[in-house]
């Protein structure tokens, strides 16, 4: 049984390690899609409140990720 339990206890650290990946590279792609959005200058209200609802976009996505910065 003890080799049954060595078995799962590698899976869920496989398992974790995946997770863990995922949520990194969920992370940089928001990152840099942030980036990207705060670099943009425009001189359209509509695009400014555009870009500004998705900025609170993925600010919110990043604090579900439990990473969030503070301007």
């Amino acid at each position: 049984m003890a080799e049954q339990e060595q078995k799962t206890a590698r899976q869920d650290s496989a398992a974790q390690q995946t997770a863990g990946a995922e949520r990194t590279r969920q992370r940089q792609a928001l990152e840099l899609q942030r980036e990207r959005i705060l670099s943009e200058r425009t001189s359209s209200t509509h695009r400014r409140e555009a870009l500004s609802h998705a900025l609170a976009g993925i600010e919110e996505k990043l604090a579900e990720l439990g990473w969030t910065i503070h301007l």
